[in-house]
This record gives structure tokens, C-alpha cells and sequence, in this order.
């Protein structure tokens, strides 16, 4: 599996961020954050972002499915230390959009992960409402050259 592209794992690049306090009941015997728990952490990550831009107000009568997930574990995460979780948008199609999350924790990476998310109506793919696109590209993880 190749590893994540250099420019996703610089949080200077994403727009929003989102601390987590991790649980002693999130750990595996050698006191990692363990994966189930860092999949929630990216799940709650995305919601909080949705929340914080009006998404469910935006997207109108619309739902939105979880379509594809991938996490990338690059580093060590450990309790209690708390996780620093941003997050972007990297593609946005007519019906579809990614988002790409990045997990550190006192400034190391730890984790990137990619969800591909679709709007639905009546359980089919829709077009997304322009109000929720325009929320959206505003949110995007900043990819220009940095140099």
C-alpha cells in the first residue's frame, strides 16, 4: 500500500481542526490508541466538521452516505495524550465529495484517512444542493506548492 502523499500529512494545509481526548478504554495492551478507536476519532472528526459548516441545514432534504474509507496509520498515537484532528475537503464531485483527515498528537502524525462521501435521495446518488457545494470548495485542504 503506498503511503499517503507528503502534502496531506502537513496540517497547515486543512481548514478546520478538532481536538479528541483519548480514553484509557481506547488503548491495546502496548497503550496505542488502538484502531477501532482511531476510526471513531475520524468519524467524529468528519460529523463535528459537518456540523461546524451548517451541513445538515445545507444539504436540504438530501442524506449522506459513507461510501469508502481508508486510514493510513503513520505514527504511534498513545493515552492520554489528547489527538489534534483536521480536516478537508480533497475532491468534490456532482453527487460525491472527499474528505481527507489527518490524527496528531503533540505534533506528530499518527493517522490520515480518506472518506468518500455521496448525497442520496430516496436512497439513490443526487446531485448536492449548491449551497452545500459552495460550503464545501471553502473547505478545502490547501494543496498549492508550499515552497
Amino acid at each position: 500500500m503506498a503511503r499517503p502523499d507528503p502534502a496531506l500529512l502537513d496540517l497547515t494545509r486543512y481548514p478546520f481542526r478538532h481536538v479528541i481526548t483519548t480514553r484509557f478504554a481506547d488503548i491495546d495492551p502496548n497503550h496505542h490508541i488502538n484502531n477501532v478507536a482511531m476510526a471513531a476519532a475520524f468519524e467524529d472528526a468528519r460529523a463535528r466538521f459537518d456540523v461546524a459548516q451548517g451541513h445538515l441545514e445545507t444539504m436540504g432534504h438530501a442524506r449522506t452516505m459513507i461510501v469508502a474509507n481508508h486510514i493510513d496509520y503513520v505514527g504511534e498515537a498513545l493515552y492520554p495524550a489528547p489527538l489534534d484532528m483536521y480536516v478537508g475537503v480533497l475532491d468534490l464531485g456532482r453527487s460525491s465529495w472527499t474528505l481527507a483527515c489527518l490524527a496528531t498528537q503533540e505534533g506528530r502524525v499518527c493517522a490520515f484517512a480518506k472518506a468518500v462521501l455521496v448525497g442520496t435521495v430516496d436512497g439513490k446518488g443526487a446531485p448536492l444542493p449548491e449551497t452545500f457545494r459552495a460550503a464545501l470548495d471553502r473547505m478545502r485542504v490547501r494543496m498549492e506548492d508550499r515552497s
